[in-house]
């Protein structure tokens, strides 16, 4: 017969315990890896022209800003103007942007592209793969990936400063 062990103190303990040692080790990987150090994953998607898209194509080349959202989302809309804007801005300094399409068909991204006039390359991510690979829980999301590889930020909202120090490392 086995004996179950009746636990005299609250099982607070071992939850204290593990929350000490994961901001032990929390603290010892930031200080020995810099900010940004996440190698994004590598991704190849079709845009909305049917060309492909690999991620891993610009590393030591450029930059990548990743718009992760949807046609039917308001604030992805309500955007537009501003990641338009960002594209204006930034292409003759080296940055490529590109919007992944979550979830949704090759012909309602490239609708939505037309109608938005996107001057950057639109992907269609149809089965949510890309998206649930970088940890995307709403739209629309950023993610900065810089020459190197590495991810510099996600769920980015101060993304110009960003973008102006990423693009000064050269």
């Amino acid at each position: 017969m086995i004996k179950l062990m009746h636990w005299k103190r609250p099982l607070i303990a071992p939850f204290v315990i593990i929350a000490v040692v994961f901001l032990i080790t929390a603290t010892a990987f930031s200080l020995t890896n810099p900010v940004g150090a996440d190698k994004a994953p590598d991704f190849i998607l079709k845009d909305t022209h049917g060309k492909t898209f690999r991620l891993n194509d610009y590393k030591g080349k450029k930059p990548v800003m990743i718009i992760f959202s949807t046609t039917w989302c308001p604030t992805c809309i309500s955007e537009v103007p501003y990641f338009k804007s960002l594209h204006a801005k930034y292409l003759k300094q080296g940055l490529e942007i590109v919007n992944v399409d979550v979830q949704e068909s090759k012909a309602k991204a490239s609708k939505f592209s037309v109608r938005h006039n996107l001057p950057y390359r639109v992907l269609t991510d149809e089965s949510g793969i890309v998206s649930g690979f970088y940890g995307i829980r709403g739209v629309p999301s950023l993610v900065l990936v810089d020459r190197q590889g590495f991810i510099v930020c996600r769920e980015c909202s101060q993304i110009e400063p960003l973008l102006d120090a990423v693009l000064k490392n050269k």
